[in-house]
């Protein structure tokens, strides 16, 4: 699987842009890509804080990850704007019967595929070798266009998750 996804990013984005990654249940066709598409289009030239333009950007990256980005260099993103945001989301939930909040379920790739495991499965992932240190990790937590840079896709020893399994990588 290709993970070259950089290029996607816009660099006229200043590096601290807030960004926003909703992970989807499933692998969307290519069909509903392109609706996806066609509706965080409309949904990014529209955008507003208070009357004043959002420079926003939104992609889907590797057919199940919407990247919200935020340029708050120009104008700075509201409750509000942030809520707008959200029935994006919703409103691509409920059209194509997919789950984006689960913040339960973690992304890995797994021999060159996206693979979700619920987090209460992690231990035993690890013990039976499915998770190791050097596993890739989708870091969904990432707050920024720096950190979406540098941060998102990283090992697993390298993330949040190495607190929580490193009892059990040491037993293991």
């Amino acid at each position: 699987m290709n993970l070259e996804y950089k290029h996607l990013i816009p660099e006229n984005f200043h590096p601290s842009s807030r960004v926003w990654i909703y992970q989807s249940s499933r692998l969307f066709s290519i069909g509903e890509a392109l609706e996806i598409e066609d509706m965080m289009n409309v949904f990014t030239e529209n955008w507003n804080s208070h009357g004043a333009k959002v420079k926003g950007y939104a992609n889907l990256l590797f057919g199940q990850f919407i990247i919200l980005m935020a340029d708050e260099t120009q104008a700075g993103v509201s409750g509000c704007s942030t809520d707008s945001s959200v029935r994006l989301i919703k409103s691509i939930e409920e059209t194509f019967k997919v789950d984006m909040f689960n913040r339960q379920n973690l992304a890995f790739l797994v021999k060159d595929k996206i693979e979700l495991l619920p987090l209460s499965q992690l231990k035993y992932a690890v013990e039976n070798n499915f998770i190791t240190p050097e596993t890739i990790y989708f870091n969904n937590l990432v707050q920024t266009k720096a950190e979406l840079l540098d941060k998102w896709l990283i090992p697993v020893k390298d993330s949040w998750l190495s607190k929580k399994i490193g009892p059990v990588l040491k037993s293991v």
